[in-house]
């Protein structure tokens, strides 16, 4: 079993995951919106389709963060 930290950049919370799970079942079981931001593993920029991929298919076997990270205009002009 693995523990993840997932979630946004202002939400956190660990939640423990079979290997064989893929990120998106992990994603919606927590009720994160993937769709706003970069999806990030460990801080690396998930691609297309990796969404899809099991997290043993990542080489995670222990802990791993899997963030939603929004990135928003500054409001300077």
């Amino acid at each position: 079993m693995i523990k993840v930290t997932i979630g946004t950049t202002l939400e956190r919370e660990t939640v423990i995951v079979d290997p064989g799970k893929t990120l998106r079942s992990a994603i919606e079981e927590a009720g994160i919106d993937y769709t706003s931001g970069t999806m990030q593993l460990d801080g690396a920029a998930l691609r297309p389709g990796d969404l899809d991929r099991t997290f043993a298919s990542f080489d995670i076997t222990d802990k791993c963060f899997l963030l939603n990270v929004v990135k928003a205009d500054n409001g300077t002009a």
